[in-house]
């Protein structure tokens, strides 16, 4: 149980003060600017030495196998093994991967089934690294900071994505080697700042070890009707709204703008992602929370639909910016239900099951929009992802009443 003066936000510092949670909110941010920064130049180099799309497509496809293939049994040494480590390891691996891509890089000895295996072995830490920050998170902050540190943490990835593009973009000029030092000296960076977090262990609960224990996670999920209504629901809000996947078409054939407009499009939902983030920090979502992550869900697939139908860049951007704002609202939502709901000795292997789900729906979202897109228009794709995405969010509140009741935060507190 989290004791009586944990519960009360006004006893509690704030969180920037707060010395584990500061920590892990720098190593987050600089570990996602570092990925950020390797992944425009791993493009550029692939693009640059094949010339091949399909080998573009195959940099998504290295980095998706090991978060499919791993994800459960990174799960299960999340909760059997000191989080801390595991990210700060994670981080170090992925640092000296991208090392080795600048040294090959300045000596001109890269190739590209390299840089295939450098991005797998990125791939391979970050299917650990991920779920075991979401679970190491709740440890490090009182319960009832836990949504304004959800926010927060949010925010630090959506700062990374604004930034991280451009900023590898720019390093770039300067050969494919800069940008990789740089990613690798952030990685690096991201370790020592990990090893610097000091809490509280809870001791592991003895339990079975081998299969069953891997996919417990999945048994917890199940077992909790609100849990499961809120990853489903942005699962299938990811699988249905996949505008940004055709935006390259969006800017050059239906908004009629350049590469620039790309750029702005891209960068918008990111945008308003960042500013809610903020603004749930200043103001969190304390009341009529399962409500709330209806309403962000209408929203954004009401968002898309505007998206879809626009040809003004003013009016797409407006969009894109208020579907990233709604998105933001659901993710800490649903973060911090999943979090509060779930027992600290299982936050391993359920992070790690919502972080399968919701990685495989972005794939898959993307592909969907691909395919409804050839088959059916672009427009018309968008537009009954839109749709889609309503027509869920409706169906859910029908099918998964326990999340829709869900009214404070509180009453889910360990």
């Amino acid at each position: 149980m989290v004791r009586e003066a944990e519960k009360s936000p006004a006893n509690s510092p704030p969180l920037f003060k707060h010395r584990p949670f500061a920590l892990f909110w720098l190593a987050r941010v600089l570990s996602a600017l570092a990925f950020q920064v390797s992944a425009v130049a791993v493009g550029w180099q692939v693009y640059a030495l094949t010339g091949s799309a399909f080998n573009l497509g195959m940099v998504g496809l290295v980095q998706f196998l090991p978060m499919v293939l791993l994800a459960l049994a990174a799960g299960h040494v999340a909760d059997r093994y000191d989080r801390r480590v595991i990210v700060r390891t994670c981080q170090a691996m992925e640092g000296c991967a991208i090392a080795l891509l600048a040294l090959g890089s300045y000596s001109g000895w890269v190739h590209t089934l390299g840089i295939f295996a450098a991005v797998a072995t990125v791939g391979a830490a970050r299917s650990f690294e991920n779920p075991t920050m979401a679970a190491l998170l709740p440890g490090l902050v009182p319960a009832a900071a836990l949504p304004k540190a959800a926010a927060l943490s949010s925010s630090a990835m959506q700062t990374a994505t604004i930034v991280g593009p451009a900023l590898g973009g720019l390093l770039y000029v300067m050969g494919p080697a800069t940008p990789y030092a740089i990613a690798a000296i952030l990685f690096m960076a991201a370790s020592f700042l990990a090893s610097l977090i000091k809490h509280e262990q809870s001791p592991v609960r003895s339990e079975a070890h081998g299969i069953r224990s891997v996919f417990s996670g999945i048994a917890f999920i199940r077992s909790q009707p609100a849990v499961l209504g809120a990853i489903s629901l942005d699962l299938f809000a990811v699988l249905l709204g996949g505008a940004t996947a055709l935006l390259p078409i969006y800017a050059r054939d239906i908004l009629h703008t350049g590469a620039w407009g790309l750029g702005i499009l891209r960068s918008s939902p990111a945008v308003g992602a960042l500013a809610m983030s903020l603004l749930i920090t200043r103001y969190p979502l304390d009341r009529g929370v399962g409500s709330k992550m209806f309403a962000a869900v209408l929203v954004f697939g009401l968002a898309t639909v505007i998206f879809a139908l626009s040809s003004s860049l003013l009016l797409s951007i407006g969009a894109l910016i208020i579907l990233g704002a709604a998105d933001v609202i659901s993710v800490v939502i649903r973060i911090t239900l999943v979090q509060l709901t779930t027992p600290d000795h299982m936050r391993g292997r359920v992070s790690a099951v919502n972080s399968l789900f919701i990685g495989t729906s972005n794939q898959l979202g993307e592909f969907e929009s691909g395919v409804t897109a050839a088959l059916f228009g672009t427009v018309p794709s968008v537009v009954l992802g839109g749709l889609g995405t309503i027509a869920v969010a409706m169906i859910w509140m029908i099918l998964f009443p326990e999340l829709r009741k869900v009214d404070s935060f509180e009453r889910l507190e360990h």
